[in-house]
């Protein structure tokens, strides 16, 4: 078989996975897509449209931030293509649950097509994660104060916030010590691979090495070497850390203009607070976009902020299978189209 037609059945492969994975997505949401519909009576239209705009405004910001980290590591890259990616990130990791991971594999890949390394792409997708750790942890501080103001800071909702911010800070941290230096980015990503190809070999015995040790080194180095670029000055990330801060606020007001749409002022402190607990525990879900775990969490927490359930639960509802549509559609359309796309885009 030619490498020709190898591309082809292997898109045709990835074409199926994917829309088995939307048809399971939507088959799991399915209740809450129902109940959607019940409720569409009980909200304001006008006020749920304002969604629509604060979306686009959120993958406006994902897009500049990627434009900006790739700009300080001297890439360019064009904002329509960072846009789409956006888009298509949207869908990777909603439809394959994997904490991010799929994302981080499908950025590199598409990457690619624009012509940039995928120590790059890699170090990008690391700094953007860290950035919107690092902007949401103000979010929470304003959010608790915002509680605080309203007499709805108890002992409980103080512990999930000090504990959120607490693991984001440690987290960031980590990330930083270890990509800073490349011995330890080098040790800890060779050990990682090693184990991940071990447990491959169980169910492949005839690869022993199913990723390529060295090519993992080479890839990360080329991360750390790119990390220096960015440490040595770490005034260029105003620009990005301001856009991962607009991307977490305009995900939180997107949850908000639901209330609205509701005929509901609730604290918004309560909003940031319950968003950052649902997005946490959805990461590590098995299931596609964090379906159940997600609602579950976000509808506890909002009650433990005084947020009653029988105003939470039809919001959180509805304001995920919106979400989620206006991610899964456009998401599928340009993720299609790369994937049919034969050569790289030319470069901005």
């Amino acid at each position: 078989m030619s490498d020709a037609d190898n591309k082809k059945r292997w898109k045709l492969i990835l074409n199926l996975v994917t829309v088995g994975a939307l048809l399971a997505l939507c088959y799991v949401l399915r209740d809450q897509i129902l109940e959607t519909i019940q409720n569409a009576t009980r909200v304001n239209a006008y006020a749920l449209l304002l969604i629509i705009p604060i979306e686009l405004w959120n993958y406006d910001a994902y897009a500049r931030m990627y434009r900006y980290l790739f700009g300080i590591l001297g890439t360019k890259v064009r904002y329509r293509e960072m846009y789409k990616v956006a888009l298509e990130l949207n869908l990777v990791n909603n439809v394959f649950p994997s904490g991010g991971v799929s994302g981080f594999s499908y950025f590199g890949v598409r990457m690619k097509q624009l012509e940039v390394s995928t120590g790059k792409a890699t170090l990008v997708q690391t700094m953007k994660f860290i950035l919107l750790f690092t902007s949401f942890e103000v979010l929470i501080i304003v959010g608790l104060i915002m509680l605080a103001i309203g007499g709805q800071a108890n002992n409980f909702v103080l512990l999930i916030g000090g504990s959120i911010a607490t693991f984001l800070f440690v987290g960031t941290l980590g990330a930083a010590f270890i990509i800073g230096s490349e011995r330890r980015i080098n040790s800890f990503f060779t050990y990682i691979t090693r184990v991940v190809n071990r447990v491959i070999h169980v169910v492949r015995p005839k690869h022993p090495e199913t990723i390529n040790i060295a090519r993992v080194q080479a890839t990360f180095k080329d991360l750390h070497e790119n990390y220096i670029i960015i440490r040595s000055d770490y005034k260029q990330l105003l620009g990005p850390a301001l856009c991962a801060l607009l991307a977490n606020t305009t995900e939180i007001a997107a949850i908000y203009v639901v209330y609205i749409a509701f005929g509901q002022w609730v604290n918004p402190g309560a909003v940031i607070l319950a968003y950052a607990v649902a997005n946490f525990a959805g990461m590590i879900s098995v299931l596609p976009g964090g379906v159940g775990i997600y609602e579950a969490l976000m509808t506890g927490t909002l009650a433990a902020a005084g947020v009653p359930a029988s105003v939470s639960i039809p919001v959180t509802v509805m304001y995920r299978v919106i979400n989620i549509t206006l991610q899964l559609i456009p998401g599928y359309y340009f993720y299609h189209k790369a994937l049919r796309h034969e050569g790289p885009p030319k470069p901005a």
